[in-house]
C-alpha cells in the first residue's frame, strides 16, 4: 500500500488547471476518496463557507490551490480583488485545516512572489529579501503571507504545512483565454490557430528575450506529493525545473510543433515583464529526491496534442 491508499484529502481548486493535475496524481498513487471545493459550491472567501466546507469533507490532508489568477493586464486592472480574495482564501483555509485537525496543509505558493531583484537562481531563503515585482504584488504578496502563516501554526501549534514554490505551469487544462492567459498557453492558442487557418504571421508580444523557468504541471503535481508524503513541519520548497527557457525558443519550439510555416511578427511595443526568473531546485533535490521529469519540448508537444483535442470545448474558445 502507498502513501496515500486510504487516506481522505480536500482539494481546493480542484476543478482548475493545476487542480486536475493533483487530483489525477493522487488518483495515480492510489487515493481513492478525495473531496474536490467546486468553487459554485463553496466561496472560500467568506469563513462560514470554508466551515460547512469542513464538516461537508472532513479531511486528514489539505490541498489548497484555489485562487484568483491571471496574467499582467488583469492583476493591473484588478488589483484589489487579485490580493483579497487569495489572502481571505489562503487564510482561513489554512486556519480551518489547523482547526479541524487536518493532518498537513499544503498549498501553491506563487513563483513571482520572490524579490524582483534576488539573485538568480532564486533559492527559498530569499523569498522575504525584498519587494516582488510590482505589477503582481497584491496578487503574489496576499500568496506569499501564507509562508508567515504557515512558520507561525508551527510554533504555536505544531502544526505542519508545505507551501510549494511552482515555476512558471503549463500543460493540458490550462488557460488558453488571449485576455488573461499565461505566455505558454496564449502562444499555443495563437500558433495552432495560425497553423491551422495557414495565417501568414503570428504576432508576439515582446522582443522574445524574457526567459522563465518552466514547468509542466504535471511535474509540479508529483512534486507537492512528494512534499506532502516527506516533509513534518512548515517549510517552504521550490518545484521547478531549474531551466530557462526564452520567449524566442518557445516560438521556434511552437512553429514546428504546431506545423506553422509562416513569419513571427514581434510586437516590441508591448512589454516584456521581468526579463528572467529561474529557480534553484537543489533543496527539492536533496530532500524530496524530486526532478522535474518532462523537458520543455515534450511538455509542449504534449499541450499543444491536448488543445487540439479539446478545440471544440467552449471554455477554449472565450
Amino acid at each position: 500500500m502507498g502513501f496515500w491508499t486510504g487516506k481522505k484529502v480536500l482539494v481546493t481548486g480542484g476543478n482548475g488547471f493545476f487542480g486536475r493535475h493533483v487530483v489525477a496524481a493522487l488518483g495515480s498513487a492510489g487515493c481513492s476518496d478525495i473531496f474536490v471545493a467546486k468553487s459554485n459550491e463553496y466561496d472560500l472567501t467568506h469563513e462560514s463557507n470554508v466551515e460547512r466546507l469542513f464538516d461537508d469533507s472532513h479531511p486528514q490532508y489539505v490541498f489548497h490551490l484555489a485562487g484568483l489568477v491571471g496574467g499582467i493586464l488583469p492583476n493591473k486592472e484588478r488589483p484589489a480583488d487579485f490580493f483579497y480574495n487569495n489572502l481571505m482564501m489562503g487564510t482561513l483555509m489554512f486556519h480551518y485545516s489547523w482547526k479541524n485537525g487536518v493532518k498537513k496543509f499544503i498549498a501553491a505558493g506563487a513563483g513571482c512572489g520572490y524579490p524582483e531583484n534576488a539573485p538568480l537562481p532564486l533559492k527559498e531563503e530569499s523569498f522575504w529579501d525584498g519587494y516582488p515585482q510590482k505589477e503582481s504584488a497584491p496578487y503574489s504578496l496576499a500568496k506569499r503571507l501564507l509562508t508567515i502563516q504557515s512558520m507561525a501554526y508551527q510554533k504555536q501549534h505544531g502544526f505542519p504545512s508545505v507551501i510549494c514554490v511552482p515555476g512558471n505551469l503549463y500543460g493540458p487544462w490550462d488557460n488558453f483565454n488571449l485576455l488573461d492567459a499565461h505566455v505558454i498557453p496564449a502562444l499555443v492558442r495563437k500558433f495552432v490557430e495560425a497553423a491551422d487557418s495557414k495565417a501568414a504571421a503570428v504576432e508576439v508580444w515582446g522582443s522574445g528575450r524574457a526567459s522563465r523557468d518552466y514547468m509542466y504541471a504535471g511535474d509540479a503535481a508529483d512534486g507537492m506529493l512528494k512534499a506532502a508524503e516527506t516533509y513534518q513541519q512548515s517549510t517552504v520548497v521550490n518545484l521547478s525545473s531549474g531551466i530557462e527557457t526564452d520567449v524566442k525558443s518557445i516560438c521556434g519550439i511552437l512553429r514546428e510543433v504546431a506545423g506553422f510555416g509562416g513569419d513571427i511578427k514581434w510586437n516590441t511595443s508591448r512589454p516584456d515583464g521581468q526579463l528572467r526568473r529561474c529557480f534553484d531546485v537543489s533543496k527539492a533535490r536533496r530532500e524530496l529526491s524530486f526532478a522535474a521529469k518532462t523537458d520543455i519540448r515534450n511538455g509542449i508537444e504534449n499541450t499543444v496534442r491536448w488543445y487540439r483535442e479539446n478545440l471544440n470545448n467552449p471554455a477554449l474558445r472565450k
